[in-house]
């Protein structure tokens, strides 16, 4: 290859890896939540309850129309906590990095925040980490919910044993 052709190829520069503060800073979340189970902190009790809904990422055209047939829905929160405390039925938690580091809000999260607070859930916006641990101390200070009379479920498969 002569000189001249060398040089005008084009220089490939590398980028920098993608970093995920939105995950990092939840990953750290549930760390902190099982330290506090560890601990016997009363918010710790959430690491048992607290679950994480995959929503994100990158997916091809396949597998977005695949987990969208089988009820993937735009704008569903981050993390949900299982356990009814003051009045509510439990706790929809849409995650986002700490400022300056966090995305936009979308159109469809704030929708559907509404509509968990519409239904009886405590919806809530966190931006990072220290606003989201404020937030599950917060609620784990509150009364659990007690919900009166239950219908008992006559169809399904029995689970019970």
């Amino acid at each position: 290859m002569t000189t001249s052709a060398m040089r005008r190829r084009p220089v490939r520069t590398t980028r920098a890896p993608r970093i995920d503060h939105e995950g990092v800073e939840q990953m750290a979340l549930i760390r902190w939540l099982y330290g506090e189970q560890q601990r016997g902190e009363p918010v710790g009790a959430f690491y048992e309850v607290i679950y994480h809904v995959p929503n994100g990422g990158q997916r091809n055209k396949k597998t977005a129309a695949d987990l969208k047939r089988q009820g993937v829905k735009s704008g569903v929160s981050d993390l949900v906590v299982m356990e009814g405390r003051g009045g509510w039925l439990g706790l929809y938690l849409e995650f986002k990095a700490t400022p300056p580091k966090h995305a936009a809000t979308a159109a469809s999260q704030r929708e559907w925040l509404e509509k968990a607070d519409h239904r009886g859930y405590c919806a809530v916006l966190c931006r990072g980490l220290e606003e989201a641990k404020a937030v599950l101390r917060e609620y784990a200070s509150w009364e659990l919910t007690i919900t009166p009379g239950r219908n008992e479920m006559t169809l399904g498969s029995n689970w019970r044993g």
